[in-house]
């Protein structure tokens, strides 16, 4: 399954990071980032453009899952938020 970016912004991220496995972060402006982790393959590179839908990254099990999962969060100014409005279809 592939992972897609919830709104426009550039990656900052792109490695594994301990406990989240393979994780791609995206910087969309005025401190809001969302954050794609667990990730079997990141299919961006840090300094990359995204816009909306676009293909980040592929589900896996990185980071210690029993199984595929995709960890999902939006951050503003490092305080987490509820991702539902960001998720409106």
């Amino acid at each position: 399954h592939t992972v897609h970016a919830i709104h426009g912004g550039r990656v900052v991220f792109a490695d594994w990071l301990r406990g989240a496995g393979l994780l791609l972060i995206l910087d969309h402006g005025n401190g809001y980032l969302s954050l794609y982790g667990h990730s079997q393959s990141l299919l961006r590179d840090v300094g990359s453009w995204v816009q909306p839908g676009e293909a980040i990254a592929t589900v896996g099990s990185s980071g210690g899952q029993a199984g595929p999962s995709l960890y999902f969060s939006i951050r503003h100014q490092g305080r987490a938020l509820d991702p539902a409005a960001w998720c409106m279809l």
